[in-house]
């Protein structure tokens, strides 16, 4: 289980390390004057790329997240707490993907300050599921 652990936490970072920089590109991308094709280009390239490279990244975390789970048992209201956090943590990458969409349709309305606060919602996310899975409060 110690294998399972570590690439578990493997996962985790890396799928993270995604989260917190696609929406960055989207910041870039909000900010991308409209004469400047090639820049958008360049930007939808890159999140397209990142997007589908951390997809199953994140499909992995979960899935070795779901072993631990069946191999330790489901106890203590931490983890009920840290399930919900990954929940939300999965319908967040989701809504980057239909945000990603959005920008590739050329139908994004929101400015690059929205796409700034929405950066940092996996940093908050993380925080709490730390503070969770270590101090386990409850």
């Amino acid at each position: 289980m110690l294998w399972v652990k570590a690439f578990h936490i493997v996962f985790v970072v890396s799928w993270f390390a995604g989260l917190f920089y696609l929406p960055r590109i989207f910041v870039n991308l909000a900010m991308v004057p409209a004469d400047s094709r090639a820049e958008r280009e360049r930007l939808l390239l890159m999140a397209g790329k990142l997007y589908r490279f951390i997809t199953p990244l994140g499909v992995l975390a979960i899935a070795l997240g779901l072993w631990l789970w069946f191999g330790f048992g489901f106890a203590g209201g931490w983890l009920h707490a840290k399930t919900a956090l990954v929940i939300v943590l999965a319908g967040y990458h989701l809504w980057c993907g239909k945000l990603l969409a959005e920008f590739t349709g050329g139908r994004s309305t929101r400015t690059h300050v929205w796409f700034r606060f929405f950066n940092e919602v996996p940093v908050l996310v993380l925080v709490a599921i730390c503070i969770l899975a270590v101090v386990k409060p409850f």
